[in-house]
């Protein structure tokens, strides 16, 4: 369930800035991940293979997750505007890897669940955490969840987001019915994976799911959606959709 960027070593350095409490300094206390600088479109736009298992170094995994050039066509902050005011909420983020959308979520909720099935990822996730803030550290917890299963306890998530991933769920509409039990009623889902068309960055087709496709696996598994946008992120889609807050059965009586 591992999610493709860019090959760039970055995300090490990211990690080195935090265990040398060399991260960036602001107005705020939140924690600082590796500033995003912008890049030569040229160099942006280099296409990189990912390998289909995640076979390879982890160091280049890592690399491939924390890439400079991402915050050009992710749109972090614009993603996680998404979801609203997140103080009083509980997050899960969804093939976390290295806590890219992670541990930028952490300062603005109560709590954030990184969820990955790699037990490097989440090795990887803890290093960071520990590196935190203290008014932060408890607010992250990393889960080892399963292929087929995200592992949330029933309506545990007021929020849950699964980026560069949603492609490489096997069985997703089994997987999605799990995974609505986790959010709690009302709460959302916010969905971003690559377009299906010629690009210069993303996974190989087989890894690609259509727009259409995610809605009717969506609304099949009992979501509601909520707002679709192609147009906002260059190479992806955006997918809003919610749990709904009462069941049928409940809305009947």
């Amino acid at each position: 369930m591992k999610r493709y960027l860019p090959n760039l070593p970055a995300g090490i350095i990211a990690l080195a800035l935090f265990s040398c409490g060399q991260a960036p300094s602001n107005n705020s206390d939140a924690p600082s991940l590796m500033p995003e600088r912008p890049a030569p479109a040229a160099a942006v736009s280099e296409p990189v293979s990912l390998p289909k298992t995640g076979a390879g170094s982890f160091e280049n995994l890592v690399a491939d997750f924390e890439s400079k050039d991402r915050g050009i066509w992710q749109k972090p902050e614009l993603v996680i505007s998404l979801l609203g005011d997140l103080e009083n909420k509980t997050v899960a983020d969804i093939g976390a890897g290295t806590g890219y959308f992670t541990f930028r979520m952490v300062p603005r909720a109560k709590k954030v669940i990184g969820i990955d099935i790699d037990e490097r990822f989440i090795r990887f996730l803890d290093s960071v955490n520990v590196r935190l803030r203290e008014p932060y550290r408890n607010r992250f917890e990393s889960r080892l969840a399963k292929a087929d299963d995200p592992l949330l306890r029933p309506e545990e998530a007021d929020a849950v987001i699964i980026v560069n991933t949603y492609g490489y769920i096997q069985q997703r509409i089994a997987y999605l019915k799990r995974l609505i039990k986790g959010i709690s009623p009302g709460g959302q889902l916010l969905i971003i994976d690559f377009k299906k068309n010629n690009l210069p960055i993303g996974p190989p087709e087989e890894f690609k799911v259509s727009l259409s496709q995610v809605e009717n696996e969506l609304l099949s598994a009992g979501f509601n959606i909520v707002k679709i946008d192609k147009d906002a992120l260059d190479y992806q889609y955006i997918v809003l959709a919610e749990k709904p807050a009462t069941s049928k059965n409940e809305s009947s009586q």
